[in-house]
């Protein structure tokens, strides 16, 4: 989609969350932000799922977002490809909203963002199980 070089787009962070909700003003909400899962047993299945993408730069794209296994075989959700447009040194929030993703076993699952049909970044996603003796207390912990 994109006829400018990708190095006019730059991904300033990427977020996992339960929920995103437009605000009034424009303003976006965020809801159950987490960077790993811990659970009592797995497999895990996330009802609904959230990866969020805040770009600058200027252009018009088109971004993909995929799931890939711990062994990077499977691909376990991939998101439609959805095109966005940033006007000269502004910013676009991409929201990939994902339902009933299950996590069969504990492991490093990738998250993988694609510009243009192209990967553009990677971040892990740790999905692992304790006993609940090792959740006691985790949820009150602020990494």
């Amino acid at each position: 989609m994109s006829t400018e070089p990708t190095k006019k787009l730059e991904l300033h962070y990427t977020l996992f969350c339960d929920d995103v909700r437009l605000e009034a003003g424009n303003k976006l909400s965020f809801m159950g932000v987490f960077q790993n899962i811990l659970v009592e047993h797995l497999p895990l299945t996330l009802i609904k799922f959230a990866v969020v993408n805040h770009w600058q730069g200027q252009g018009s794209y088109l971004s993909e977002v995929r799931i890939l296994s711990p062994d990077r075989q499977k691909a376990i959700v991939v998101s439609q490809p959805t095109p966005f447009e940033i006007a000269s040194g502004g910013f676009a929030d991409n929201i990939s909203f994902f339902v009933n993703v299950t996590f069969p076993k504990r492991g490093r699952y990738v998250v993988q963002t694609l510009i243009d049909s192209n990967l553009f970044h990677e971040q892990d996603l740790f999905v692992s199980d304790a006993p609940e003796a090792e959740l006691v207390g985790a949820s009150e912990a602020v990494n």
